[in-house]
């Protein structure tokens, strides 16, 4: 026990020791002191004013004021995507201004666009109208030539022209002759021109047929060019359309359903003259509004260019500064009003950090009080900080998902770096496929720097931040592979000859009668000979799974070890007696005596049967073993570790319960008081009351239930966890018998053709199938499987993970969009 007390500590293995601190800030060294505490980023604040609404915070008017900056700054943003340019990555060199000089800038910024996107709308429009009107123009007077054409000289002159749109203040001399009633005549025909949106013509048209009960003529031709639409920025097809009809009250009716479509109609006159008159008028002022919209535009990407060198560290100086103001807010005013008292964690190892960091504030807000910093007693648990890098990161990640580890429990991904890519290796081992993944992990890691600093989509940033563990995952089963000796599928005479040869020359009979043994054992991994023989699949599938079970059963050991090392941290004797032990008693004497079985089957060569031994221990315990027994004393063996067994079940379930309820009494009704400075009761109440100090209800009955249930749990779990590792048989087979039928039925398949393109095809099938199917989805399955092989069969013996993680104020962490 002195040995393991005086092991150094692991950076990883337990989470840094945290304290919980007290800052007192004069009010003129707060913002400089929060500033150099968010770059320092080792401090978590604790919100003292949750109480509190957003809006009845000290510094509320200055969130509002960060954030009106923020929606300035994204608007500026949204104007630069708009416009098709590139804000400048790197943040140009400006003297630091004042948040209030950066505000007005802001401000001024804003106006200035509002006004020149307002100016260069209404240019817009009316170049849209322009355009529009002399598209109208040159295709209704092909209509009005070919409908003369056809009328008689006593028809009436198509003199009156419809006219909806009042924004041609240019043309209205011309227009306003166009409207005046000179020969109205009631009867005669007439006709409306106007342009629609070309999705809307049929039901315009159809609509029109319906209203007028088909007494008009409808004409329609595509424009000759695309027209902007302000809303979307799209360009849209649009349709020239003239309606002939007679009738005041067609007229109307016709008015309203282009209003509804919203079609822009458009006077023609019928005169050839006046048309081109006008046409020359739209020509010019179409000229007049395209420079002065190229100017407009020209003058605001200036302006946007000018914004964008300066828009990052804009933004993140504003964000930094909310973030400050938003900490502020967690922090109370004395009851002096001069200072701001702030509580929260840091590990111990930052206090002299820290202590730099509130010093160097106090001297450049040229305070006369310093910052008084000192720690204090805590009734919460502490937050669980680990150390971590690019390799280890990743790992701990994993861990997390399942469960943050509470303060100073022993951390699974210290063991998780090499279990989990070892477990995935052994379902996923084949060396070539290996070799693909370590290609693919390797091109990550040498564009690292790079891909880095660059936006991901999501399934490339996950592949990205598990580089490392896509790394070793290679590895390991590089690894396996040659044990397995599978490349591809093909075994390779690598390490030496085959110790097994053919009965005759002809080999005729290796598949069916088999293999003799001529030389000493293949040197390293399975021999190559076992491949396409007749006893491959029951060599195979016994090897897989009684390596299974070893792995499994090593595994769940040091999950139990692991909790004896977390109950001696805590100082939990009643776990380390009541609990690990009897686990401990239990899983071996079971699948502890089961793996020592299949270790000794192996070294012996005995052709004994486990099944039968395993069935026939619980059903005849006391019954000979006869050619089933691989040692001495076995029978007498198997009777006493049942035994353990049956004690452990009852060891495990009763004594914890009912020392507790002692412990109890004793401590609260005036018993023993020397046992207050034990831990049994207070290690029991981890995480939610360890620490509190207050006096609880003792329920017995609930203590009882939950470790009858937590005993069930792990009896019946020592089966079913057993049974789960299985899956690394199941699936290294499945693996295996996958690539072969992709070799042999696509590949050789394909090779035995003479044609050169089927050798292709079967080549292009081939590599398609290895690439999608065992390259990614193998690959995910596996990384499941083994996933699930830590977080529930390893895990579950040691690992509570109900704490939660240390968030320090830091700049660093600030997310790139702030809502």
């Amino acid at each position: 026990m002195e040995y393991i007390d005086n092991l150094p500590p692991m950076d990883l293995m337990r989470s840094e020791n945290m304290t919980f601190v007290q800052l007192i800030i004069p009010v003129e060294s707060a913002h400089p002191a929060i500033t150099y505490l968010g770059q320092l980023g080792l401090l978590q604040f604790r919100d003292l004013n949750d109480d509190k609404s957003p809006f009845q915070r000290t510094f509320v008017n200055q969130v509002k004021r960060c954030a009106e900056m923020s929606r300035k700054l994204r608007f500026f943003k949204d104007q630069i995507q708009k416009a098709g340019l590139l804000p400048s990555p790197r943040p140009a060199s400006q003297p630091d201004i004042e948040l209030e000089e950066l505000e007005i800038q802001l401000a001024e910024h804003e106006h200035e666009l509002i006004e020149m996107n307002a100016n260069s709308e209404k240019l817009r429009q009316s170049y849209n109208e322009l355009l529009e009107f002399k598209l109208v123009l040159q295709k209704a007077s092909d209509f009005l030539v070919s409908s003369r054409s056809h009328t008689t000289a006593q028809e009436t002159e198509l003199d009156e022209n419809v006219y909806s749109n009042h924004n041609y203040s240019d043309t209205a001399s011309l227009l306003e002759q166009e409207m005046q009633p000179e020969l109205s005549n009631q009867s005669g025909v007439r006709f409306i021109s106007g342009i629609i949106c070309k999705s809307k013509v049929l039901q315009f048209e159809r609509m029109l047929f319906r209203a007028t009960r088909g007494n008009m003529l409808f004409h329609q031709a595509v424009a000759d060019e695309e027209i902007l639409d302000p809303t979307s920025n799209e360009m849209v097809e649009k349709i020239v359309f003239v309606v002939f009809f007679s009738g005041e009250q067609a007229r109307t009716k016709i008015l309203k359903i282009c209003e509804a479509f919203g079609a822009n109609c458009y006077p023609v006159p019928e005169d050839m003259t006046k048309r081109r008159q006008i046409t020359r008028e739209v020509l010019s002022h179409l000229s007049e509004l395209e420079t002065t919209l190229d100017v407009g535009l020209r003058h605001r990407d200036k302006a946007l260019t000018s914004i964008g060198f300066h828009l990052t560290k804009w933004m993140n100086m504003v964000r930094r500064e909310k973030a400050v103001y938003d900490t502020l807010n967690m922090l109370n005013f004395d009851v002096t009003k001069k200072c701001l008292v702030g509580e929260g964690w840091c590990p111990i190892f930052a206090k002299t950090k820290i202590q730099e960091a509130l010093q160097r504030a106090t001297i450049d807000s040229n305070s006369q009080v310093g910052i008084v910093f000192h720690v204090m007693g805590a009734v919460d648990s502490p937050p669980t900080y680990f150390r971590t890098n690019r390799f280890t990161n990743a790992y701990q990640e994993i861990v997390d998902a399942y469960g943050v580890a509470k303060y100073q429990e022993a951390n699974p991904a210290v063991y998780t770096i090499v279990t989990f890519p070892f477990l995935f290796a052994v379902m996923f081992g084949d060396w070539g496929h290996g070799i693909c993944l370590l290609l693919g992990a390797l091109v990550l890691i040498s564009k690292e720097s790079k891909l880095s600093s660059q936006k991901l989509g999501s399934f490339m940033e996950m592949l990205f931040g598990g580089r490392y563990v896509l790394l070793l995952m290679s590895i390991f089963s590089i690894y396996c592979g040659l044990i397995y000796n599978e490349f591809f599928s093909v075994p390779f005479h690598i390490f030496g000859g085959s110790a097994y040869k053919c009965r005759d020359a002809s080999c005729s009979d290796a598949y069916t009668v088999g293999l003799i043994k001529y030389s000493d054992p293949y040197p390293f991994g399975v021999d190559p000979s076992w491949r396409g023989s007749r006893s491959e699949l029951p060599f195979l599938n016994s090897l897989k799974m009684k390596m299974s079970i070893l792995l499994g059963v090593a595994q769940m050991n040091l999950g139990i070890i692991l909790s004896y090392f977390n109950a001696r941290f805590f100082n939990n004797t009643l776990d380390i007696k009541y609990q690990f032990v009897p686990q401990v008693i239990f899983l071996n004497s079971l699948f502890g005596y089961l793996s020592l079985l299949i270790v000794v089957k192996w070294c012996t060569g005995s052709q004994a049967d486990l099944y039968h031994v395993m069935i026939y221990m619980f059903l005849s315990p006391f019954e000979a073993l006869g050619e089933n027994q691989l040692f001495w004393g076995q029978s007498v063996l198997q009777v006493v570790l049942l035994l353990l067994a049956l004690v452990a079940v009852p060891w495990m379930l009763f004594p914890k319960p009912f020392i507790l309820k002692r412990l109890y009494t004793e401590r609260f009704q005036g018993g023993t008081y020397g046992l207050l400075g034990t831990s049994e009761v207070d290690t029991y109440e981890e995480p939610d009351s360890a620490r509190q100090h207050h006096h609880e209800e003792f329920n017995f009955s609930e203590v009882f239930v939950h470790q009858m249930i937590h005993s069930i749990e792990f009896v019946l779990g020592a089966v079913s966890n057993t049974a789960s590792y299985l899956r690394l048989w199941a699936l290294s087979l499945a693996h295996s018998e996958l690539s072969t039928v992709f070799y042999e039925k696509v590949l050789l398949l394909a090779w035995g053709y003479d044609s050169l393109i089927i050798r292709l095809i079967g080549l292009a099938v081939f590599a398609f199938a290895t690439t999608f199917i065992l390259l990614m989805m193998e690959t995910l399955s596996a990384f499941l499987h083994a996933l699930r092989l830590h977080w529930v069969e390893f895990q579950n013996k040691f690992y509570h993970g109900d704490g939660y993680k240390f968030k320090p104020f830091s700049f660093a962490a600030l997310a790139d969009d702030e809502d």
